[in-house]
């Protein structure tokens, strides 16, 4: 699963990445069952949530014309660089109207895509994107390349590992727009709120689950994940 250490970037040939490199190396079988355990499930749930997101795309569509789904370039595994699927929330060319980053009073934000972001049904196309592998169902959330590159050392070991659907940060951070917007009434634009204070806190999440990813941690937090949706 693991490209030799001479194969990787050279940006994360850093002794910060080493021990995360090492610790995986040892969990080579969990990260197979892993792989397995996300395209098995991914193909299952494209069949089951079919319905669902045929339903919703209606009513992107129904809002205002514009497409279903909103394409954006992310960053995965060793800083490869892919297309992720979302349902639109927002309106047509938002990123070029606003920050990357969207706060809760973003006014980009449609009403149908107020309702997908807050039961998260937004992510559900990305179940394309794990059978395809350039996604996970858990791991850390894919970032645009804006901010991989303003990563630390250490936070690129992060990327020893595919991007995923769900993380223990994100379940952490799921009111991160009113986090931002307390920053912004300090005076901090939405972006210099997210690089400065939201980012690093969500990293000492994703770099702990490297030392324990496997199918067992990967089940436990998707299963959190729906009792938070839930709630």
């Amino acid at each position: 699963m693991l490209k030799h250490w001479e194969q990787l970037p050279e940006s994360m040939q850093t002794e910060a990445v080493r021990p995360y490199y090492e610790r995986l190396r040892k969990r080579e079988g969990a990260l197979r069952r892993k792989r397995l355990f996300d395209l098995c499930g991914s193909l299952v749930l494209t069949v089951l949530l079919s319905p669902v997101m045929l339903v919703i795309a209606i009513l992107i569509k129904a809002e205002d014309g514009g497409p279903v789904f909103f394409r954006q370039e992310r960053v995965t595994t060793y800083g490869r660089v892919f297309r992720i699927f979302k349902f639109r929330t927002m309106i047509v060319d938002a990123d070029k109207k606003g920050p990357l980053v969207t706060g809760k009073a973003d006014s980009r934000i449609t009403k149908v895509g107020s309702k997908l972001r807050h039961l998260r049904l937004d992510e559900l196309p990305q179940v394309l994107n794990i059978v395809t592998g350039d996604m996970s169902f858990v791991g850390t959330r894919p970032e645009v390349k804006k901010y991989v590159e303003q990563y630390t050392e250490e936070m690129k070991a992060t990327l020893l590992l595919p991007a995923g659907v769900t993380s223990l940060a994100s379940i952490a951070f799921k009111e991160e727009d009113e986090m931002i917007a307390h920053y912004a009434e300090l005076g901090e634009s939405t972006d210099e709120a997210y690089r400065n204070h939201i980012l690093p806190r969500k990293m000492r999440y994703n770099l702990d689950y490297l030392k324990k990813a496997g199918v067992a941690q990967d089940i436990r937090i998707m299963i959190k994940t729906v009792l938070e949706v839930i709630k």
